[in-house]
């Protein structure tokens, strides 16, 4: 079953400033600034204490998107890392629909998403300094971006640099690849910020 939450085709990410925690949390907002959920990192007590003695680019996390009600949608879980890490995407029910593939190169990260057969369902690649990710379809074509540029209504209610925009194609059909593509996109900043 998809959500509300999956539905709408733009996303306004907003972190949230933790200034004694250790987990990162962001709220999000549809595209005329009501809220719709949040993002949010778990870490054990034990994760929280490594975090102190090792580079926390090795460590595992788990991020959790969720409804305006605090139910858990679909999550993004990362193990033990020690070169490439293979992150996985899950729905509601803890069931894996999904693994994202991360690439380097310098500041132009690539991430690849596969679904459960293997199939490769789309890119999300571009340039982390500027802040600009194209999404694109096997074939190479545009079906999302992620960026910091703000359009229409939450202009206004948006303007600081910590915050970012995601767009998804509206012919997107509505299932379980939109919420892998979707759960991928939204969480790109902290995944990028557990990477480094």
């Amino acid at each position: 079953m998809i959500t509300d939450f999956f539905k709408t085709d733009s996303y306004f990410i907003d972190q949230k400033v933790n200034f004694l925690k250790f987990e990162s949390a962001y709220q999000v907002f549809n595209n005329t600034g009501e809220k719709i959920g949040d993002i949010k990192q778990k870490l054990s007590g034990g994760q929280k204490f490594l975090r102190v003695l090792l580079n926390k680019s090795m460590l595992p996390f788990r991020l959790e998107v969720k409804d305006i009600n605090d139910k858990i949608l679909s999550s993004i879980n990362r193990g033990w890392t020690f070169f490439m890490s293979k992150i996985t995407i899950k729905d509601a029910d803890e069931n894996e629909i999904g693994t994202i593939k991360q690439k380097f190169k310098l500041l132009k990260p690539k991430f690849e998403i596969y679904n459960t057969s293997h199939e490769h369902v789309a890119t999300i690649s571009g340039d982390w300094k500027a802040w600009n990710f194209s999404i694109t379809n096997p074939a190479g074509e545009n079906i999302g971006n992620v960026s910091k540029k703000w359009a229409g209504a939450v202009k206004e209610i948006f303007t600081t640099a910590d915050k970012y925009n995601v767009t998804i194609a509206s012919q997107i059909a509505e299932d379980k690849t939109k919420v892998l593509i979707v759960s991928a996109a939204i969480t790109i900043d902290m995944v990028l910020r557990e990477g480094k």
